[in-house]
């Protein structure tokens, strides 16, 4: 069984990285070149060109979204669930290691159902929303380590599960959906509804804020002093401040992009 492990899950982390540089690399594409682009362009360039680009380019998208998600999924399951190796709960709890899993499946799905119906109601006060969001997550990341006992390396991963569920679904749900009507919108000549531009918008920048952090906790593998921080004691607060500068500077390359500087060669 081990020798088979060892020869999946290569593959697995193979297709979840190529997956992942296709759905981020366009995220990062829409979010923070062709936003910008986009306005410039006046509306009859914007009928011909629109159904031509977004299309196609969305395509690739959300299956690259889907396909991330997917691999994510098995390689969680195939390298914490699956094998005795997987150190899901920190040595002195290792009987609770079952209960463990089942307490991180539910954070990943109900965690990002949670996101989703918060933002729902909260869209309309994104600063209170985003304050909101951030304190609900550094108490998930809280009851993780003191509660269920996650190991360091657990922790990472299934906060980068979580984030990595709430951004598929985004795609899915309340992205490509609303592109869709603004797509045929474009077609038939006609002003797009400014609420679906909105939704979609407010949750590609969400993805595009979650990603950041996410890419790192996908390597927090390769981390020891992160994962041993304070003896392994106080990873769950690194991880929360390793979020915040990567929010950070995800909100400075956001101003790069809308300024002067990338049209400049």
């Amino acid at each position: 069984m081990d020798a088979v492990y060892e020869w999946v899950q290569p593959l697995f982390r193979w297709a979840h990285v190529v997956a992942g540089v296709l759905w981020i690399g366009l995220l990062y594409f829409f979010n923070w070149i062709n936003g910008n682009f986009a306005k410039s362009l006046d509306a009859e360039t914007k009928q011909k060109a629109m159904p031509e680009l977004l299309p196609r380019t969305l395509y690739f998208f959300r299956w690259g979204a889907a396909f991330t998600w997917i691999t994510g999924i098995l390689l969680l399951v195939l390298v914490y669930y699956g094998h005795k190796q997987a150190n899901m709960v920190s040595a002195e709890n290792a009987a609770q290691g079952s209960t463990a899993m089942m307490i991180g499946i539910a954070i990943v799905l109900v965690g990002a159902l949670i996101y989703d119906q918060l933002w729902k109601m909260m869209a309309k006060n994104e600063q209170a929303a985003v304050v909101v969001s951030f304190v609900l997550l550094v108490g998930v990341l809280a009851f993780m380590h003191y509660s269920a006992h996650f190991s360091a390396r657990a922790l990472f991963i299934h906060t980068g599960a979580l984030f990595g569920t709430a951004m598929a679904y985004n795609v899915w749900f309340r992205i490509w959906p609303m592109q869709r009507k603004i797509i045929a919108a474009i077609k038939e000549g006609t002003k797009p509804e400014p609420a679906w531009g909105g939704m979609a918008g407010l949750r590609s920048k969400h993805n595009t804020y979650m990603s950041v952090p996410l890419i790192f906790m996908m390597l927090s593998n390769h981390f020891p002093s992160y994962l041993g921080f304070g003896d392994g004691e106080h990873g769950w607060a690194l991880l929360a401040g390793i979020i915040v500068v990567a929010w950070l500077f995800t909100k400075w390359v956001y101003t790069k992009g809308a300024s002067e500087a990338p049209t400049l060669y």
